[in-house]
This record gives C-alpha cells, structure tokens and sequence, in this order.
C-alpha cells in the first residue's frame, strides 16, 4: 500500500478530533458559561472570533513552514499546545483569561487543521490528488456530528469544566501520537514519488507545467480571480450559516424544524464529498471549483422563492453540497493551478484573506438585518455576491506556464 493513504487516513481520523474539540465543542459551552460566570454570548463569541482571525494570520508563516519543513513537528506541536490550552480552558475565570487562551487557541488551528493537512495531501498525491483530499474531508466531516453531541452529554453528566478535562485528554490520546509518529515530509524521502509512482527527478507536474513560487503566484492575475472568487463565497457562506435559523424562525418554521435542518447542512457536506469520490479526479478542477460555486446561489434562490418544507430541504441539499465540495475545490484548485512546491505558502495566504471575510460576513449581515428589520434584502444581495464569486472563478486559469518557460529559455 502507498503510504500516502496512511497519511490520509491519519489525517482524517485527527482532523476530526481536532475539528470537534477546537472549532464545533465551542457553541455547548455558551450557555453553561453564562450561567456560571455571568458573561454575556457576545463577550464569549468574540473571544472565538478572535481565535478566528488569528488563526487566518497565523496560516501565512505557517505556509511557509510547512513548505520547508513538512507537517511533523507543526502537528506535533500544535497537538501538544491544543491539549494544554484546552485544560487552561476548564479553569478559566475571568474574560481576559478566556480570550487570551482562545487567542493561543487560534493560533494553535492553523497548525493543526486543514491547511497542513491538505498540504500534506498535496505534496503526496497528484493524480489522485482530489481522491486524497475527499478521504480527509470526509471522516472530518463528521467532527460536528460527533463532537457537539458528545459535548453536551459531557456537560450534562460531569459539569462543563470536567467535560473539557475528558475532550483534553481525547484530543491528547487521537492526535499527538498519531502526529508525532506516522506523519511524513514528502514521499521523496521513502524513495517514492506522488501517487506511488517511481520517483522522477523533475520540475513540472503531470501536465509538464513548472511550479510556481510563492511571489509568481500572488503576482499572476489567476490568483486575483481565484481570491476574488472564494473571497466572495465566504462572506455568503458564513453569513447564511450564522443567520439562516432566525430567517427560517422568521418564517414561521418552529424552533426544532429550523435547528434541526441548519444542522443537517453539516450531513449534506458528508454526502457531497461522498459522492464526488468516484468522479473528482475526472473533473479538471477549474470547472469543479466554478459547478460548486453555481450551488451556492441557485440554493438562495431556492430558499427565497420557494416558500415551503420542500423549498427548504431542498436549499439544505444544495447549501450543504456547495459548503462540503468548496473545502475539496479550493486547494484541489490551487495545486492545479500553481504546482505542490510551495502550495502551503499560497494557501497560506489565500486563508488569510478568506479569514477576514469569515469573521466580518456574519457581523455584517446582522447589521444590515438591524438596519432593515428583514433577511429578505440581505439574502438577495448575498445570491448576487455568490453568483458573482461564480463568475470570478472562469477566468483563473494556467497561461501562466508558457511565461515561466520562456523566462527559463
């Protein structure tokens, strides 16, 4: 067996730990805190936001890192440190502790949840790069319908602070070792080359391009389009994820209906990826990024014009497909596009640029419902945002190898 899948399917298995404790635990603990600590849900939000946002910064050195020297010790670290100030957290007592723990926390998620991981997918696969990238994505995908649910049942029968010793020691025990031992730098250094391959000594990809370095890439117009593209199906990802429940509430719909199929998005994400196993690697990534992202305004459509159950399970299959297959186009799509040499650092800095539209979206759409007292405007402008993104991502393609050719000759 290649190892490559070894790595896969380690990194599936500890990115769903991750994800789980670091990232979907946090929305359990709003309401226990509150009630001990008094704090209000937009002190402690913030305190996530900031991690957010930090871990958007952080993803830039961490490219760099990552380029150089591989995932190992940066997962290994990063785990370790996880651990630690998860721990920090179930003593926490005062708001300034809490945000300068999930301040170390935002840090600690670019080191340890999907851009080394993907990067590390495409360093060892090629060919079968998509496949690769839907193997991590897909065990991951159920990080929330793990997690939150464990979460709770923690909480309920230990207290949310002993709760967070036990998701501790479970994100020591999954991830540490697993990092610490299994993972590697590059198949070069096992005497393989991607996908298994006999290594070749070369400088181009399948497709006899040459990688781009980190300063040709964010100089080529491609990456403008391609950072305009997901830049504007983040904000209205992350506004219609954080602002649908109350819309739907709005409607009419009971509370239960609207919770329980804005957390059914997270399964349509699981499906999606599940599906598209078989076909990605035959899709040029190009058009996979750009039929992902028509997902994203016919399901708004759907969801303002057709107002019943139907309209809104069907904008459920639709979001949660767009939101699933996204996290598989967006580095599918860079590494086509620029070449594995140095993927983490391009990646780096397309995260960082997405991060600030991650955390900006959602504020931004509560106001403008404040100041219209209706979703109904602030969903059409954000079907007209995602169709736009759509439209950005056609032009971001590969000219760009016959110019690094001919500045070799």
């Amino acid at each position: 067996m290649y190892y490559g899948w070894v790595l896969m399917v380690t990194l599936g298995v500890t990115e769903t730990i991750s994800w789980g404790v670091l990232y979907y635990a946090f929305t359990v603990y709003l309401a226990p805190m509150e009630a001990e600590l008094g704090w209000s849900r937009g002190d402690m939000t913030g305190a996530f936001s900031l991690a957010v946002l930090l871990a958007g910064l952080a993803a830039i050195p961490v490219g760099r890192w990552l380029d150089r020297h591989g995932p190992r010790l940066l997962m290994t670290v990063g785990s370790v440190a996880a651990t630690l100030l998860v721990l920090a957290w179930s003593k926490v007592a005062n708001l300034p502790q809490l945000y300068l723990i999930w301040a170390a926390i935002g840090l600690v998620m670019s080191a340890t949840l999907y851009d080394p991981a993907f990067a590390t997918a495409s360093r060892w696969f090629e060919r079968q790069r998509v496949r690769a990238l839907t193997v991590i994505t897909l065990m991951a995908g159920f990080a929330s319908t793990i997690f939150i649910p464990l979460a709770g049942w923690l909480v309920q029968s230990e207290g949310w602070r002993t709760s967070l010793v036990i998701l501790a020691a479970i994100l020591a025990v999954g991830t540490i070792a697993p990092h610490a031992v299994l993972l590697r730098r590059r198949p070069e250094d096992l005497g393989l080359g991607p996908d298994g391959l006999p290594p070749v000594r070369r400088c181009e990809d399948q497709h006899g391009r040459s990688a781009m370095q980190v300063g040709q890439a964010l100089r080529h117009v491609s990456f403008r389009w391609l950072t305009l593209a997901f830049w504007l199906a983040t904000v209205s990802t992350a506004a219609v994820s954080i602002h649908v429940l109350p819309y739907l509430q709005g409607l009419g719909y009971d509370a239960t209906f609207a919770a329980a199929v804005t957390g059914a998005i997270g399964a349509m994400q699981v499906l999606a990826r599940l599906l598209l196993a078989p076909f990605g690697n035959r899709i040029k990534p190009r058009v996979l990024a750009a039929s992902i992202l028509a997902l994203q305004p016919l399901s708004l459509l759907v969801l303002l014009l057709v107002r019943s159950t139907p309209g809104v399970l069907l904008f459920v299959l639709l979001f949660g497909a767009q939101r699933g297959l996204s996290t598989l186009a967006r580095p599918a799509l860079l590494a086509d596009l620029y070449g594995a040499a140095q993927f983490a650092s391009i990646a780096g800095v397309l995260q960082f640029l997405l991060s600030l539209a991650q955390a900006a979206a959602p504020f931004g759409a509560g106001v403008a419902y404040d100041a219209l007292h209706s979703y109904e405007p602030v969903l059409w402008a954000l079907t007209l945002i995602s169709a736009l993104a759509m439209l950005a991502i056609l032009p971001a393609r590969r000219e760009a190898s016959n110019e690094l050719k001919s500045e070799r000759d």
